[in-house]
């Protein structure tokens, strides 16, 4: 059997799997005002009645809760045949990133773009060229030449997606606060929205996010922030693991929602990475979180990962970033956003 062909019917087969796991969800929550409310809000890009939506900060973004996580996904091409599928769910904002650490993500996500941009959001990102340690104090010179490598890496991920406006633009995986208070990082980010090149400006950071988190907010400059963040807490991407004495989610809750009545609309990422399968740099327990649900949580319809990224949902992120790389991983994630899914 051909490669288009195999791919046709592992869709199906998943759709079909998306449908039975909704009716469950059906089952045990009714469908309310939820779609009522979102409705009536404006300028939902891509609506459809089996997503879910929030509004970011204080951006325009009315984003679906379930963010398309192109990156990986789409490094090589390999999840490309994701992307129709995803629309057609109601997928409408598409997180990629720079050339310099998703090789070829942006390009591949070029013709789709295209195809679909008054319909969609996308949002990309890079990092600066500063590699010094979390806690160390960046120097002007530093800072300047950070931001001056930011600025190289915008323009080419504007040449890589075949465009001259991305809505938003990130500094990636940021672990220094002195970084994210820079005014030249803040001079270059207003420089690029003056010349009408990026909307919003966001970042991105996966170590010692709380600092981070609390420099961003200081600063005024940050509409967007994707944070590693599981019902365990902070996950931390240099250990691959739970952020040493990281509190929980529910303890960490009160702290974003914090951000959020600050304007700050917050993304959550690697949700489930913690639990995943060894291969896939987890842990390989999918019971790991299990000691932070109480019954109700764990009364939910899902899954370990849905449960997971519901949970993130519920408790203080605004949406949640996936990097799905087959339709079996986009299907369950999509019923966990439909508006009769439990906790959201």
């Amino acid at each position: 059997m051909d490669r288009k062909r195999l791919n046709e019917l592992e869709r199906r087969d998943f759709v079909k799997l998306s449908v039975g796991a909704v009716l469950v969800g059906s089952a045990l929550s009714s469908r309310t005002s939820v779609w009522a409310q979102e409705a009536s809000r404006p300028e939902i890009r891509n609506r459809r009645e089996t997503m879910s939506y929030r509004k970011l900060g204080r951006t325009e973004i009315v984003c679906s809760r379930l963010v398309f996580g192109c990156g990986a996904a789409l490094t090589g091409g390999k999840a490309v045949r994701l992307l129709d599928r995803a629309f057609e769910a109601g997928i409408n904002c598409y997180d990629v990133g720079s050339d310099i650490y998703y090789k070829g993500s942006e390009r591949s996500l070029a013709p789709f773009m295209k195809e679909h941009r008054e319909d969609i959001w996308v949002i990309s990102k890079a990092p600066t060229s500063f590699r010094g340690k979390a806690h160390d104090e960046i120097s002007v010179g530093q800072a300047r030449e950070g931001a001056a490598y930011w600025t190289k890496l915008l323009e080419a991920s504007l040449k890589d997606l075949k465009t001259d406006y991305v809505d938003a633009y990130s500094l990636m995986a940021v672990n220094n606060a002195s970084l994210v208070q820079s005014e030249e990082i803040g001079n270059a980010f207003r420089k690029a929205r003056e010349g009408g090149k990026v909307g919003h400006f966001g970042l991105s950071t996966h170590n010692n996010a709380q600092a981070v988190l609390e420099a961003a907010v200081k600063t005024g400059w940050y509409d967007l922030a994707m944070v590693a963040v599981t019902p365990g807490g902070w996950y931390d991407w240099d250990s691959k693991d739970l952020a040493k004495d990281t509190p929980s989610l529910s303890v960490l809750e009160p702290f974003l929602e914090g951000l959020r009545n600050k304007g700050i609309g917050l993304i959550g990422m690697k949700a489930v990475r913690h639990i995943a399968p060894k291969a896939a740099l987890g842990k390989g327990d999918p019971t790991a979180f299990d000691g932070h649900y109480d019954a109700s949580v764990k009364a939910w319809p899902f899954n370990p990962y849905q449960r997971s990224y519901a949970y993130v949902l519920a408790h203080g992120c605004d949406v949640v970033n996936a990097d799905m790389q087959n339709f079996r991983h986009l299907e369950e994630n999509l019923v966990v956003v439909n508006p009769d899914a439990v906790a959201v």
